[in-house]
């Protein structure tokens, strides 16, 4: 980032779940954050709801060094799991086989979302040493107790039980993904470790072989990378209960310096306002999406509500992102084009040529824009609803004056141009938005999802735009409004560069479309 963005940066203020309000992030070490966030449970494809919480994450992970602060994000994958085992017997399979495979396949659909990667992603069956010593430590505290072969958490042991969720011990139930347990001392009592059955994978441990249960898991990764007492932990709000709270008191009980300052959590992407999940089967892979949408658009979508607020999945909200993303980097793109002629002419003015007044304040109120709305809580939606607007219309609006323009005054609009196009590309970046291609190479990405997503190939748009060029030419403006008017209705809108050609761009499908014998003008490509 430039010197300019790391000026009187604001306070970053964070909804903590645990207080139930915003707080300013304090870390417990100065310019340092440790960050824990749960992963997925690895045995089938990732869906939206997977993918909201990596891009949330991946943002707060972003901005806080972006802010300058030094971070340890940890990132755990569950790959032994009661989930993990029954699919694994349904694809006849060795469940780590199945595991490793969908971790793997989780990797690749965060990179395509430009998620960064973590600085560490323990994997549940590489920490069974680490478990075993926890779990032997909360027995030693007698907050747990051994039953053939099987290890519960006594919650009564836990005084503060519930302080996260709000929910009343007596109003609990197993806090598990199976039935109540009647050898349990409370039914809210919860597995710490569970007893070997036949043929599936198995640790050893002094109660026997076994493995472990759903929630020690990230009690004793987080309290080994990051230490019992971290700054930030995260996830999904369905784990709120009973997951985090469970960890809450096993960390407590198995260590006297342990707790998290800030609970953090995404709200749910639906589909059709229910939960989207596996377990419902109304759930969407990450891959179904991208196979027909660029992944940048993807990643608009899920940051278009603010992260705590339930996001609906939309085709329309879909296009409408794509839509807008598409208009940024056609902006950029076109400035790239501009700009041309003059890249010689910046390196020999040596920057004597200044910004000017008006583009100065664009680049200042726009980084002011977007960090007072990031730190409001990591609000996306108003960052994308609002942080290119007037940067891309002083970019639009000088393109057209440059060619008219004298020397002097031309170079320090090209000078100011340049450094509107440097405070776009870092909120892009932060965002996660900016692209390794080129803006040109970027926008025929974007063109290809398009043509997936109408079932057609280029060639075939190149072909009706050029029956429609001999109809006008022809005068046969029915035939040609009905082109444009199918194209448009597929997502494809075609654009009449004056005294030049027809060329084509991705729009929304089923928009309006303008009155017979109207055409829409583009700049010269």
């Amino acid at each position: 980032m430039s010197s300019e963005m790391e000026v009187e940066k604001p306070e970053l203020m964070l909804y903590n779940t645990m207080t139930q309000q915003k707080e300013v992030l304090k870390p417990i070490n100065p310019g340092k954050i440790r960050m824990y966030v749960c992963g997925i449970t690895a045995y089938d494809f990732s869906h939206m709801g997977h993918a909201r919480a990596g891009v949330c994450f991946d943002v707060l992970y972003r901005y806080l060094r972006h802010l300058g602060y030094e971070v340890t994000y940890v990132r755990n994958f569950t790959d032994v799991d009661d989930q993990v085992i029954d699919r694994a017997n349904e694809c006849g399979v060795r469940p780590l086989d199945l595991s490793s495979r969908f971790c793997n396949e989780y990797l690749v659909d965060m990179t395509s979302l430009q998620c960064l990667l973590p600085t560490h992603q323990p994997r549940v069956s590489d920490h069974m040493e680490h478990i075993i010593k926890m779990i032997e430590t909360i027995i030693a505290k007698d907050c747990g107790y051994e039953v053939n072969g099987d290890v519960f958490f006594s919650v009564d042991k836990s005084p503060n039980y519930g302080q996260l969720s709000g929910q009343l011990l007596d109003h609990t139930r197993a806090g598990e993904r199976v039935a109540i347990d009647p050898r349990k001392r409370n039914p809210a009592d919860f597995a710490l470790w569970k007893a070997a059955k036949p043929d599936e994978p198995s640790w050893e441990s002094p109660w026997g072989p076994g493995r472990p249960g759903w929630h020690i898991e990230c009690s004793a990764m987080s309290a080994l990378y990051l230490s019992p007492r971290f700054d930030i932990h995260g996830g999904g709000s369905d784990l709120i209960f009973p997951h985090h709270e469970n960890e809450i008191a096993q960390t407590c009980a198995a260590c006297e310096d342990s707790g998290v300052t800030y609970w953090l959590h995404n709200g749910h992407v639906t589909n059709n306002k229910v939960k989207m999940g596996k377990s419902l089967k109304n759930f969407v892979p990450i891959r179904e999406v991208t196979a027909k949408y660029h992944p940048l658009a993807l990643r608009h979508f899920l940051m278009s509500a603010q992260y705590r607020s339930p996001l609906n999945y939309s085709v329309l909200q879909l296009e409408t992102s794509s839509d807008a993303l598409y208009y940024v980097y056609q902006t950029l793109e076109d400035l790239v084009e501009a700009l041309s002629p003059y890249r010689e002419a910046i390196c020999e003015d040596g920057g004597k040529a200044e910004q000017t007044a008006e583009a100065k304040k664009i680049v200042r109120d726009v980084k002011s824009e977007f960090e007072s709305k990031l730190s409001d809580d990591l609000n996306t939606s108003h960052v994308l609803a609002g942080a290119f607007q007037d940067a891309m219309k002083f970019i639009n609006v000088s393109i057209t004056k440059l060619k008219k323009m004298q020397k002097k005054p031309r170079m320090s609009l090209v000078v100011s141009l340049v450094e509107v196009e440097k405070a776009v590309r870092e909120i892009l970046d932060v965002l996660g938005l900016l692209t390794s291609l080129t803006y040109g190479d970027f926008l025929k990405e974007m063109k290809q999802k398009a043509l997936a997503r109408a079932e057609l190939a280029e060639e075939e748009v190149l072909q009706m735009i050029e029956t429609r060029r001999v109809a006008r030419m022809n005068k046969d403006f029915e035939q040609s409004d009905d082109i444009r008017k199918t194209l448009a209705l597929q997502g494809i809108s075609l654009m009449d560069v004056p005294g030049r050609t027809t060329v084509w761009r991705p729009c929304l499908p089923f928009a309006s479309q303008p009155k017979s014998g109207a055409t829409q003008q583009a700049r010269p490509p």
